[in-house]
């Protein structure tokens, strides 16, 4: 078994010679990367690389894979404290749980709520997550105090809904200027990389929508906003403009490379042409699409037309290695079985919508997402010395059906060690955990959060009485 306590106290230019090293070749032996200032550096042959840089300490890591840290390109950090509310309940809960219970937090709740969001994350292998924005009144703050507190790398949404969907919509003016604040807060920021979004284009008067885009735009930023999820919203899009709501984002102008879209699930032949031809980015949140959606996203067919889509969780279930297994499978299940397709696009496909292409899609293509020289340090080091892995005929396949957080031993961001064996190194979270434990409900009972069905554990207490 790998001793880990040296990377408790790391400091300064490190070498790492894990047994096998994740590049965009895949998963090699021979291999070992430097990492200074928080960036990998050098890249090279195990030995050539120690013997350039002999006064430097080496991490031998014989059993281990370092690889990306995995990308989660659709998040809520502030729906943490209510999760298991929304199973078994009809899609649209948005309208009936979650804005009722983010517009009911107050700043301490939220803090609690996306600080444990942020831990889960980590633990899932997530080196950076992009949240859609809470719907929390001004307290966006408290996410950007999780995401430092935990080492989340973090895209942060400012909601700039004008037609409702938060707990307080103000004037035009005033959700301009909040909006120009917020990218300029975090403009430079090492960690914390600010967004633009409206929840879903029906919250936002198409005066909104292009001019929330086009600040976008101007400040290399990305625009978030959920489309063409639900067939309700469809319908509702098609009643009021007379074209579905991705059609409609399309015919005002607001689509675009600095555009990812969440869900996309329901989507015609001629909307897949629209993305792809506008090179407009889809968040494809598989898990989601199993717990509470109306279909799956055709994700196969964008990657054969180069739309660009990376994983996301939607705030579902924190596994970076789960949700591969699950975009691979409803692909199976929706398409590949039909048409006799046994690849499925193949294990890279996944494991590159999770962290290459998941980076690309969240605008952080330039930041993280790949080991390679002059991108942030982000990384996992996955123990190998695993049933799962033995023997191990093809490292890349297995990562997306064998793969679990269970196996990641430690989580970097920006070089710096986070969590390991997947507790963090610095903070206290069970602590974290206890302060949860003892005010959610409270929280819960505040919020007039709207259920169709009872509880699983109050039906299984009713059969017995």
């Amino acid at each position: 078994m790998a001793n880990l306590d040296p990377l408790r106290n790391l400091k300064g230019d490190v070498i790492f010679r894990p047994g096998r090293l994740f590049v965009e070749s895949g998963p090699q032996p021979g291999l070992a990367v430097l990492i200074r200032a928080g960036k990998f550096a050098e890249i090279g042959a195990a030995e050539d690389l120690t013997a350039r840089h002999p006064d430097l300490p080496v991490i031998d890591l014989p059993e281990h894979l370092l690889m990306p840290g995995f990308i989660d390109t659709h998040t809520h950090l502030t729906q943490s404290l209510g999760k298991s509310l929304v199973f078994g309940e009809p899609s649209e809960i948005f309208r009936r749980i979650w804005v009722p219970l983010e517009g009911s937090l107050d700043a301490h709740m939220v803090g609690l709520s996306s600080q444990l969001a942020a831990l889960e994350c980590l633990r899932g292998g997530f080196t950076s997550a992009v949240d859609a924005g809470t719907r929390s009144a001004g307290h966006i703050g408290m996410l950007v105090d999780a995401a430092r507190q935990t080492g989340l790398r973090l895209v942060v949404g400012q909601i700039c809904n004008d037609l409702g969907g938060a707990a307080v919509v103000p004037d035009r003016a005033e959700i301009l200027r909040i909006a120009a604040a917020h990218l300029a807060a975090y403009a430079s920021d090492p960690l914390i990389h600010p967004s633009l979004a409206i929840s879903i284009p029906e919250v936002g008067s198409d005066e909104m929508l292009r001019d929330v885009l086009q600040m976008c735009a101007d400040a290399g930023a990305i625009f978030q906003t959920h489309v063409n999820e639900h067939l309700v919203a469809v319908e509702r899009s098609l009643v009021a403009n007379g074209r579905r709501p991705l059609e409609h984002l399309a015919h005002i102008g607001a689509l675009g490379p600095q555009v990812l879209i969440a869900h996309s699930t329901l989507v015609t032949p001629s909307e897949l042409k629209i993305l792809a031809e506008t090179g407009t980015a889809v968040a494809y949140n598989p898990v989601a699409s199993v717990w509470k959606g109306n279909a799956i996203a055709p994700a196969l067919q964008m990657a054969s037309m180069g739309i660009r889509f990376g994983l996301g969780t939607d705030g579902t279930r924190a596994d970076g290695f789960r949700l591969m297994d699950a975009g691979e499978s409803l692909q199976r299940a929706g398409y590949g079985l039909a048409s006799g397709d046994g690849s499925c696009g193949g294990g890279w496909l996944w494991l590159e919508a999770a962290t290459s292409m998941a980076a690309d899609a969240s605008g952080l293509g330039g930041v993280t997402g790949r080991i390679a020289p002059g991108l942030a340090a982000d990384f996992l080091l996955i123990d190998l010395d695993r049933p799962e892995f033995t023997p191990s005929h093809d490292l890349t396949w297995e990562l997306v059906r064998y793969g679990n957080r269970d196996q990641i031993d430690a989580v970097f961001t920006n070089g710096q060690l986070r969590l390991l064996q997947g507790w963090p190194v610095d903070w206290d979270a069970r602590a974290l955990m206890q302060e949860i434990r003892e005010t959610s409900a409270k929280a819960i009972a505040n919020a007039p959060i709207h259920r169709v069905h009872p509880t699983a554990d109050s039906i299984l207490e009713a059969r017995v009485k």
